[in-house]
């Protein structure tokens, strides 16, 4: 028992002694001071003792039951309640809408009434708490009309709880005619109900105004106040304003108050100034989780993971309350830091404490491993979760197509779907990026009409992620068409135009958009330079091509990489300038990887330097030893050089070292089904309709003048067998397959792991002339568009 209880319960024990001289009043007194100190048993048990009783008495019990929860309680002390006074009513509505009964609340509100009793300005304003706390519009909105027809449209005390009730259902608008209508009487509950509101509704401008205004107007803000505006600050990064408010903080002497003392610490960290939140949270009096919380949460915020982890150490060892809030900004720092260790660490710890159940902190972990790449672990919280909410889904969706499990994130999101979770702009930007790389064009269609018909506002991401996915998978138009329709462009925006008119061999268009970039005032990154590269190398621009490598160091300070330099090598080989792509290797100010040399080796491949060729393999062999890429492009070169004895005697240096090549298969997808071909392979269903209309197919073309290319088969075979073998290359066989299923009219979609071959890419012409079709094909390097026997990339790829 309480020091104070005791002597309350002393001073009443003493007062039954005195007999008659203990009043009812004594009694009351003792009763109420019992209830303000929730010691509701005790004050039950002083109230069955007193033998009479009056209003207070009956009020008072009520009161007491009703505010601890005890509702059936209070309920059964009402009924006892011979003549129910306006305030006895109100002392069990009160309760009930306290605790957010809102059935029995509003019951008992219309049924006083029937009985003759008016609501006092008390019991509005505890139905209107309820409507705001449970978002009950129409049901505030009746009391509203209630408040006009019994003139309480005139009581302060009304209004703002009506102010309150219309902020908290998003109804803004309403509140602040209210508030306006207010003529007189506003005092600081009013204006901060209504600063409340605008900052709850995300206007952050007019919640400072109403401060100002109400400053003006001579009234002092208070605890309640300032968080509120201290939000908005944040929210407009106005720190010059935000320093005013904590001027008038100290000033008012809040600062000692946790939740403003929090706000503030939020308010300097939102707004980038770690110094200032750091001297608020250094000054206050008492340590509170909250205040570190916004701390370690702002640290996360600008890039400081470290800082924030070692808040939290400080936190831990000084014995404060750590909560479900701390743990979550802690394990983004730990993601962004890639700190395996100390992820798995506050794992332990998470347990431990017995966070792991609550959904925020879970999220934050499956988050956590997803980014340090860690699935299995990822899965292993995921699917420990009780209750799963869109974030939960999208961090793991997220997670898997980040680290390249494209297909593992598009079947977790039909999961979702069948869960009947709806998805938000982050996932669905996920599952975009994932169809692109798949190049899953109808599944990217259904995300596309499925995000249309939620009704999600567009983002960015979603955007971008739009314009890449048709772009990936050969839909120009449609990726222009997105492009076109963005309210905003970002570099990433205008990049991915601009590599998807690179990739589907329209080199110049990119350019165009470039300039058209530069002119909107956006910069270009080391992106944007890939993709302008790529362009100038597939269409042979060479002087463009060196103006733009220039311009990335002089104009944008931006470093080559050696995807630039690749870029550049691959541009000047093709242009047959394989002397100065040798230069520009040797005169690199970083040293060469293996993507500079594969660009190198394939321009060696096209123009036939034996002697350059070796050099460059023989750096990739040091490289990547267990890469069969470059064997197999030397191989090819002395072959096609007439080298055999060369050729064949690196195959069999490949096949000690036991290095394979990465087989060529082609595959196409037709009413949502992938169907993948290789070479010679007889393993589909419909195998021998395809063959036979394959070799229709050859008839046809070379009635129309189609030559095979026997360069493009090096097998030690007769002339005929070699001829045989070219005419069954997996992507004709594809494009059989594609004759035979997609309509008339639609164009053919074929995707190759590999770069497509000379004698293919030389037939698909005369296919799409042949049959009038329009085939679109895309290789390891870019989209080939076959129509009327002409390709986009016009031969040069």
């Amino acid at each position: 028992m309480s020091g104070q209880l005791h002597r309350t319960m002393k001073t009443f024990a003493s007062s039954i002694k005195r007999g008659p001289k203990c009043t009812l009043l004594d009694k009351n007194k003792k009763l109420n001071e019992l209830s303000k100190l929730g010691q509701t048993d005790e004050a039950r048990k002083v109230f069955d003792k007193m033998p009479e009783r009056d209003e207070f008495t009956w009020t008072t019990m009520i009161t007491a039951c009703a505010n601890e929860g005890r509702l059936i309680e209070a309920r059964q002390v009402f009924e006892e309640v011979t003549n129910k006074s306006a305030i006895t009513w109100s002392s069990l509505i009160c309760g009930y809408c306290k605790h957010g009964f809102e059935i029995e609340g509003f019951e008992l509100f219309w049924q006083m009434q029937s009985e003759g009793h008016r609501p006092s300005q008390f019991t509005l304003g505890s139905v209107l708490r309820m409507c705001a706390m449970k978002g009950l519009l129409w049901r505030g909105e009746q009391i509203h009309g209630y408040a006009i027809k019994t003139c309480f449209d005139m009581n302060v005390f009304v209004m703002t709880g009506l102010i309150d009730m219309y902020s908290k259902c998003k109804r803004i608008l309403e509140a602040e005619f209210i508030f306006e209508v207010i003529s007189y009487g506003k005092n600081h509950v009013t204006w901060t109900a209504m600063i409340n509101g605008y900052s709850q509704n995300g206007d952050a401008l007019r919640a400072i105004q109403c401060f100002s205004s109400m400053r003006a107007e001579g009234i002092e803000a208070n605890q309640y106040t300032f968080p509120g505006v201290l939000s908005s600050c944040a929210a407009l990064v106005d720190l010059r304003f935000g320093v005013q408010v904590h001027g008038c903080i100290v000033n008012g002497g809040f600062e000692a108050n946790v939740f403003v003392q929090s706000s503030l610490i939020d308010m300097y960290s939102k707004c980038g100034d770690l110094c200032g939140a750091k001297q608020a949270l250094v000054l206050m009096e008492v340590d509170h989780a909250v205040s570190w919380n916004s701390m370690i949460l702002g640290c996360v915020r600008h890039g400081f993971p470290e800082e924030a982890l070692s808040l939290f150490k400080k936190m831990y060892a000084s014995d404060m309350e750590v909560d479900e809030f701390t743990y979550p900004s802690v394990l983004n720092s730990l993601a962004f830091m890639q700190d395996v260790k100390n992820g798995k660490c506050l794992h332990c710890l998470v347990v431990k404490a017995g966070y792991e159940s609550y959904k925020l902190v879970s999220n934050a972990l499956v988050d956590m491993y997803a980014k340090q790449g860690d699935l299995a672990c990822a899965f292993s919280v995921f699917n420990s979760m009780v209750e799963k909410d869109v974030i939960s889904w999208t961090s793991l969706v997220s997670g898997c197509a980040h680290n390249g499990s494209y297909e593992e994130a598009l079947k977790l999101f039909c999961e979702m779907r069948m869960a009947e979770i709806k998805p938000d702009q982050i996932i669905i930007a996920s599952v975009l990026s994932s169809c692109s790389e798949l190049a899953l064009l109808e599944l990217g269609q259904q995300v596309h009409a499925d995000f249309i018909k939620s009704g999600l506002e567009s983002s960015l991401s979603v955007d971008n992620s739009l314009v890449t996915m048709y772009s990936n998978c050969g839909c120009l138009e449609d990726a222009k068409k997105v492009f076109n329709s963005m309210q905003m462009h970002n570099v990433i925006s205008w990049t991915a135009l601009i590599v998807a008119y690179a990739q589907n061999g329209k080199g110049k268009e990119s350019l165009r958009y470039y300039d058209e970039m530069i002119a909107s005032g956006i910069e270009p990154d080391f992106i944007t330079f890939i993709g302008l590269l790529f362009a100038c190398s597939h269409t042979g621009l060479v002087d463009d091509g060196k103006k733009y490598f220039a311009s990335m160091k002089k104009d944008y300070g931006i470093r080559p990489s050696p995807d630039h330099y690749a870029c550049m090598i691959d541009l000047l080989g093709r242009a047959g300038k394989i002397q100065e792509a040798e230069k520009l290797v040797n005169e690199m100010d970083i040293e060469p990887d293996a993507t500079v040399w594969k660009a190198l080796l394939a321009a060696c491949r096209v123009h036939g330097n034996t002697d350059l060729a070796e050099k460059a393999s023989t750096a990739l062999f040091k490289l990547e030893p267990q890469d069969a890429v470059p064997y197999v492009m030397l191989s090819n070169i002395y072959s096609a050089a007439g080298k055999w004895e060369n050729a064949a005697k690196l195959r069999r240096k490949m096949n000690l070292k036991g290095l394979n090549k990465e087989p060529g298969y082609s595959w196409i997808e037709i009413n949502g089904v992938v169907h993948t071909f290789i070479s010679e392979e007889r393993s589909h269903s419909k195998s021998d309709e395809i063959y036979s209309k394959l070799d229709d197919v050859i008839a046809l073309i070379k009635e129309a003048g189609y030559v095979p290319d026997l360069n493009f088969s090096l097998h030690d075979i007769n002339e005929e067998g070699r001829e045989q073998s070219l005419f069954y290359h997996s992507e004709k066989l594809a494009i059989a397959f594609g004759l035979l299923c997609v309509p008339k009219g639609v164009p053919i979609r074929i995707y190759k792991n590999l770069r497509v071959c000379g004698d293919c890419h030389n037939a698909m012409k005369f296919v799409s002339r042949v049959f009038d079709r329009y085939i679109i094909l895309r290789d390891s390097n870019l989209f080939h568009h076959f129509k009327e026997g002409v390709c986009s990339c016009g031969d040069y790829w």
